[in-house]
């Protein structure tokens, strides 16, 4: 979300569309004790877009604890995550919880979940097994090899959200990434509706690379493995530009490596640029990735 707080000072006018599959951690608690879509991250798109950083604060506050505790712990839980399953309850549906966190957190950025309903990830694996639950997938809670093939959700054709697809029509470009290539950006990108979308539209489509590979999901990837991943779950790549990080010279904690550009990459739609957090080299530098995508939109 690093990108969405970084977006803020160039424009107001942001519709961030968030995945339903996630089941993990305390979010995935709550899902599972109230029967309820899951928090997460709407709450940290709301943390992410408030000007507030007291507010933002408190949103991503976590009671001591274990957040994969028991599901009726308070230990472990995110106040915001709380606050979204009250506001849900006020307002009588998802999104106008959704609204209400918005109104009281001062955010003038638009969210929306992209399916209509909660669904599950499961996942195919190279050697052919296939697991399930996103939580099992973002943490390697399997066997190994950790090698991914394509992600599914079920239902395998969710009802789609009309104010994300009317908010996809109406926006100047859209944007996919960075995150968890296969538990955060494709459980967005496969819903079908948003992918016929992405198929047909002109407009402006540019794809983020992630600084870093994550070891559970995308270890020894190189920049075109990330763009046939979207091919093999979309059919085609339907970004006409993306942006990647050049500069590696910051070590990086926890044996993560960084994504390395490839010669098969297209030079055509490469940008490549350096975006890396300084600071936390495993993230983007706001400011550094606004910036190029201030050039790509001119």
């Amino acid at each position: 979300m690093n990108l969405v707080k970084g977006l803020h000072h160039y424009t107001s006018a942001i519709t961030i569309i968030v995945s339903m599959a996630d089941d993990g951690g305390s979010a995935g608690r709550l899902r599972r004790l109230y029967e309820v879509m899951p928090p997460g991250d709407v709450v940290s798109s709301v943390a992410s877009s408030t000007s507030n950083p007291a507010f933002s604060k408190l949103l991503t506050y976590r009671f001591p604890g274990d957040r994969y505790g028991k599901d009726k712990d308070l230990g472990g839980q995110k106040v915001g995550n709380l606050l979204m399953v009250a506001a849900e309850q006020v307002a009588g549906s998802f999104q106008g919880g959704i609204d209400l966190l918005r109104d009281l957190f001062q955010v003038k950025s638009r969210i929306y979940p992209a399916t209509t309903e909660a669904v599950t990830l499961s996942a195919k694996l190279v050697d052919g097994r296939v697991i399930a639950g996103e939580e099992t997938i973002d943490l390697g809670k399997y066997p190994k090899p950790w090698s991914i093939d394509k992600i599914f959700l079920n239902p395998k054709e969710p009802n789609v959200s009309a104010d994300a697809l009317k908010a996809l029509d109406a926006a100047e470009a859209i944007i996919a990434g960075p995150g968890d290539l296969y538990t955060n950006v494709l459980p967005v990108l496969i819903v079908p509706g948003v992918a016929d979308f992405l198929k047909k539209t002109a407009k402006k489509k540019l794809f983020i690379i992630n600084i870093a590979n994550k070891p559970f999901e995308t270890k020894g990837y190189v920049v075109t493995d990330f763009i046939h991943s979207v091919v093999r779950h979309l059919g085609v790549f339907p970004f006409d530009t993306v942006l990647v990080n050049n500069n590696m010279a910051n070590e990086l904690p926890y044996h993560y490596t960084y994504v390395q550009m490839d010669q098969a990459a297209s030079d055509t739609m490469i940008i490549s640029a350096d975006v890396v957090d300084n600071s936390y080299p495993l993230y983007h530098d706001a400011q550094k990735v606004v910036r190029e995508i201030k050039k790509y939109l001119k």
